[in-house]
């Protein structure tokens, strides 16, 4: 954009008395370390520029000002030091601040921003080389011996009108020209992608991204996988078409200040009452058993896997040692087993609840996907690096489903992310090492579709041991057939179903509906639901409570990020002993534990105890908490569920066997009673009379005949147990008929979806049912015998028709 000379003096004039009030230390401090950007604070400028209309202006038409602001600042540094700059040197400028509603990710850089100075949050995903670019050329003339300059500028530029980018072979004589390239003037460019963060992603729908231009000194200030904060101009370029123009431009962002985000950028707002609750649950004995039933209420069972994932997202203690060692904090976990046990749910609830997780499937993905690429560019034709899944989710989570539909060599390429966790390319000229420190929690089923109990698991996995000894757990999830478990947990999913979310109540994982979600103080634990947790348990026994998922992420968040266990003297005296009994046992064992046990698993130990040590918000790893470790390797090594369900196999077999026992021996019993019963008639019969004889014999006979088939069959009587705590009266079929047919025609004249217990007592007293009134107890039986055949669902005090 040309602007008129009156008008930029008058604007570098107000920018030298604003630097010279406010930024002079900036500028001694610029010279002083040999920089040549001079970064603003916007709000300084509203301050400044508060009675005129320029603070405004200079956010929505920028390039208006850039290069009245670069001359002040240059001509401001040239007074504190002369020599500082060379000739055509100039200092340049950049912003920083709260850009208020500015402050846009990819998605939301519509086209009302165009011309305006915006800042851009998201993560780099792509980078360029850093390239040359051509400010001023020299060429010499040997006819005439004479030098001709040339200036270029482009789109990026802030002052003058875009000039070609030939050079010149002859002057305006038409002698020739020759370029010298030594007295040229450069300046460094590079083009840069951002895409928004996987978390604040739109469900569905692909993530946005834009390109960068970031030149001169803001070149390589940041890497595929890097989250930053980039503030700069936005413009509009004309699409490349051949000769027609189709009235659609592509759009750019011109840098003038990139700032490094840490990850922790969307972190949860803690209030002082969060803040006591996290510490009264990090104190009960209880706290590793509450948080796990709280991670997917939805999920019968799996209590073992449950507690594993907390640790998990929890992780262990990084370590960078001083000769360059890198110890990995991040636990990876797989789980191997039949079809429909509810792997693929744990995923979703890995997603659901961890701050940064990115979901990815085997066959979905490929070794480069997950690692990085090396792409050309589709403009210029040159090589850049493209960050994949593992680097997007550096200190994160990797969620893989369907782990073992992977080709091997895409399974290898993830090797040295799993324990060095970096992910290194040597591609088309091009060498790099990116950050990649992430768990990965995989899914898969076994070699046969299903799990065979009569191979070792090692050959039912059939995964190589270089990739199993670099999953710190690994669980063999099975269905398994039994009749008690079945009705549990068909009663769980049925329950599930027949809930229904009331309005603006919490669901059954305690989240709020979507989009109701708010920061500050949220509840701690879900609300009881008959419906939902199933009828209260008997006196003296407590229903386990689950803590809410906003509140259960502040725990989690809190206790990875603000606690830093240190290993204790007898912490590491019980998991070397406890690791030399698992070496000794996996050589012993017949059919071998699921993991190869190495010198990596007693690294896993160490993480899980610091994990657990994390849970507790203890500064110290104690004893416990490698005794905790330790119940859940075992749980993993020794594929634990494969032996309760043998055990319970062996348990009813041996019920059967002693009942077939029990029931000859019955039979025998019952013969040598009835003889004896004869052998006593014969005594006594001797000694009575002959015809008082003949009438006995036929009655005791007639007796005999009745009592011995019963004694053969009498069984001790089952007593059933008294119901607990319903109901105790009967309500006729006539009053029952009446009750429901006042109560349906009441909802149906009024339109109601829902009724307090309160008014339906009163409804049904008032229209004269029955000859005697209904008492609260009466009521209450008849609304859950409706409730039980589905015709309504009580919640709350309330009545909600279904």
């Amino acid at each position: 954009m040309d602007v008129p000379e009156e008008t930029r003096l008058r604007h570098k004039r107000d920018f030298i008395q604003f630097l010279e009030n406010i930024y002079m230390d900036e500028i001694k401090a610029l010279v002083q370390n040999k920089r040549h950007r001079l970064i603003v604070n916007v709000s300084d400028i509203h301050t400044h520029f508060r009675e005129s209309e320029s603070s405004s202006r200079i956010l929505k038409n920028p390039i208006e000002y850039m290069q009245s602001f670069c001359d002040a600042a240059t001509e401001a540094t040239r007074n504190i030091d002369p020599k500082y700059l060379k000739e055509d040197e100039q200092v340049l400028v950049g912003f920083e601040g709260h850009f208020v509603s500015r402050r846009v990710t990819p998605r939301e850089l519509l086209s009302e921003f165009i011309g305006s100075l915006v800042c851009v949050e998201g993560i780099v995903t792509k980078c360029s080389l850093v390239r040359p670019k051509v400010v001023k050329s020299v060429h010499f003339c040997p006819s005439t011996g004479e030098f001709t300059n040339r200036d270029y500028r482009d789109i990026t530029s802030h002052a003058g009108l875009p000039t070609g980018s030939v050079y010149p072979t002859r002057d305006d004589n038409g002698n020739l020209l020759v370029t010298e390239y030594g007295l040229c003037k450069y300046k460094d460019h590079q083009t840069l992608s951002i895409q928004e963060v996987p978390e604040n992603a739109a469900p569905g729908q692909l993530p946005r991204s834009v390109d960068v231009i970031a030149e001169d000194d803001l070149v390589d200030s940041c890497k595929p996988g890097d989250r930053v904060a980039i503030v700069g101009i936005y413009k509009a370029l004309p699409g490349k078409s051949k000769g027609s123009v189709n009235g659609v431009f592509r759009t750019i962002l011109i840098a003038n200040n990139i700032s490094l985000l840490n990850k922790e950028a969307n972190a949860p707002i803690y209030t002082p009452r969060d803040l006591q609750e996290i510490k009264k649950i990090a104190a009960r004995d209880d706290a590793f058993d509450l948080l796990s039933r709280s991670l997917a209420p939805s999920i019968y069972g799996h209590a073992w896997i449950k507690k594993a994932v907390i640790l998990l997202m929890l992780g262990g203690m990084e370590k960078n040692l001083k000769n360059g060692t890198h110890l990995r904090g991040d636990i990876n976990m797989m789980m191997v087993g039949d079809p429909s046990v509810a792997k693929s749910q744990l995923l979703r609830a890995i997603m659901n609840i961890a701050p940064l997780a990115i979901s990815t499937t085997g066959r979905g993905s490929s070794g480069v996907g997950l690692t990085a690429a090396v792409t050309s560019d589709q403009e210029t034709g040159e090589r850049r690096l493209e960050a994949g899944a593992m680097v997007l989710a550096d200190k994160g989570i990797v969620c893989i489903d369907e782990f073992d539909k992977m080709n091997d060599q895409d399974r290898v390429a993830i090797h040295e992310v799993m324990e060095q966790q970096t992910v290194t390319i040597a591609k088309a000229g091009i060498h790099a090492s990116l950050n990649a420190r992430c768990s990965v929690v995989a899914a898969a089923n076994p070699i046969y579709g299903t799990y065979d109990r009569s191979l070792t698991p090692t050959k039912n996995i059939g995964l190589p041991d270089s990739l199993l000894s670099r999953f710190d757990l690994l669980f063999i999830v099975l269905d398994q057939m039994d009749a008690g478990i079945d009705s549990m947990i068909s009663e769980h999913v049925l329950r599930m179903h027949r809930y229904q979310n009331d309005r603006g109540e919490a669901g059954p994982d305690g989240n709020l509906p979507y989009g109701r979600e708010e920061d500050g103080e949220s509840e701690v634990f879900v609300k009881y639901n008959r419906m939902l947790h199933g009828k209260k348990k008997k006196r003296g026994q407590t229903n386990e409570k689950t803590l809410t998922i906003k509140f259960l992420k502040k725990y989690i968040h809190y206790a990875k990020h603000r606690i830093q266990p240190e290993l204790t003297d007898e912490a590491s005296e019980r998991i070397a002993e406890a690791y030399a009994d698992l070496r000794n046992a996996g050589s012993d064992t017949k059919t071998g534990g699921t993991l190869p046990i190495t010198a990596r698993t007693l690294e896993t130990i160490i993480r899980l105890a610091t994990a657990h040590a994390k849970l507790k918000l203890s500064r110290k790893v104690t004893k416990v908490d490698a005794e905790a470790a330790l119940k859940l390797m075992n749980f993993a090594i020794y594929h634990q569920e494969l032996t309760e369900m043998d055990e319970r196999e062996q348990e009813e077999r041996q019920r059967e066997q002693s009942e077939q026992e029990r029931t000859p021996s019955r039979h025998r019993g019952n013969q040598e009673n009835a003889s004896a019963n004869v052998e006593r008639l014969a005594n006594f019969i001797s000694s009575i009379e002959a015809h008082t004889a003949a009438i006995l014999i036929v009655i005791h006979c007639f007796f005999l005949l009745l009592l011995v088939p019963l004694s053969e069959t009498a069984e001790p009587m089952d007593v059933d147990e008294p119901p607990a705590e319903q109901f105790s009266g009967t309500v006729s079929a006539a009053r029952i008929e009446a009750f429901e047919r006042v109560f349906g025609q009441h909802m149906r004249a009024n339109r109601l979806d829902d009724i307090s217990i309160a008014d339906i007592e009163t409804v049904v007293n008032n229209n004269g049912v029955g000859a005697s009134h209904y008492s609260a107890d009466e009521i209450m039986a008849l609304l859950e015998k409706l409730q039980d055949d589905n015709k309504v669902m009580i919640s709350d005090g309330k009545v909600h028709i279904i």
